[in-house]
């Protein structure tokens, strides 16, 4: 399988290159400046993108069967507080990606989308959203040490959901735990819908790792196409 992993510097995507290689899949890693990448794994190909431009993510994306964007503003692998500050500066970019990427699935309708998203859009009860209440959110990102003014962004993840919800493509979105970090690789988790998976705690939380896990996994089996899902332990 030949995979596309937007992002591929980033957190997650780097852990998804990764997983893939391991897995056998052919990759091809797409960052905004692909000269600064200095790689020596076999099955791997870097290329600059701007997932802004759909003309040229239409042209790098031929030949894949799956395009998995962690598209963020920024790199926040490498400074979290910068990507921060641009999604709150414009939390529209997650929409504007998500448009731009069905764009560049026209000409290429059997590749199949992964938009890895946010867990703010998630049903903590039934038709309640934390991204729809002040309230909820900014409890949410005071635990998590995010400073209030993220919920423009964690909406606009949201927003990017719908309007993936309004497109025939064959996409799939991604709402990972809301504890999300690196850690262990265990391969053990539970996969959700709409609802976050809570442990016994109580706690929605998986490591990056498992996340990758879990995309590579969606790529090779398909199971949520048109839909959205979640994961946790």
């Amino acid at each position: 399988m030949h995979l596309g992993v937007i992002g591929a510097t980033g957190t997650i995507g780097s852990r998804v290159v990764t997983e893939a290689l391991a897995r056998g899949h052919h990759v091809t890693a797409f960052t905004r400046d692909s000269t600064q990448i200095d790689e020596d794994r076999g099955n791997v190909v870097w290329k600059s993108l701007d997932v802004l431009d759909a003309a040229s993510v239409a042209a790098g994306i031929s030949g894949l069967d799956v395009l998995i964007s962690g598209f963020q503003p920024g790199n926040a692998a490498k400074d979290i507080a910068d990507t921060v500050a641009r999604s709150i500066a414009d939390p529209t970019v997650y929409a504007t990606a998500a448009r731009s990427l069905l764009k560049a699935l026209e000409s290429h309708p059997r590749t199949r989308l992964i938009v890895i998203g946010g867990a703010g859009s998630l049903e903590i009860e039934p038709g309640v959203v934390r991204a729809d209440s002040d309230e909820l959110l900014h409890s949410s990102l005071d635990a998590l040490g995010l400073p209030r003014q993220y919920a423009a962004a964690v909406r606009g993840h949201r927003d990017a959901l719908n309007v993936l919800r309004t497109s025939n493509r064959l996409w799939t979105y991604f709402s990972p735990a809301e504890d999300i970090a690196p850690g262990e690789r265990t391969g053990r988790f539970r996969t959700g819908g709409d609802q976050p998976v809570l442990d016994a705690e109580g706690r929605s939380r998986i490591s990056v790792e498992d996340a990758a896990v879990a995309l590579v996994d969606e790529a090779e089996l398909p199971r949520f196409v048109q839909r959205r899902f979640t994961i946790g332990y």
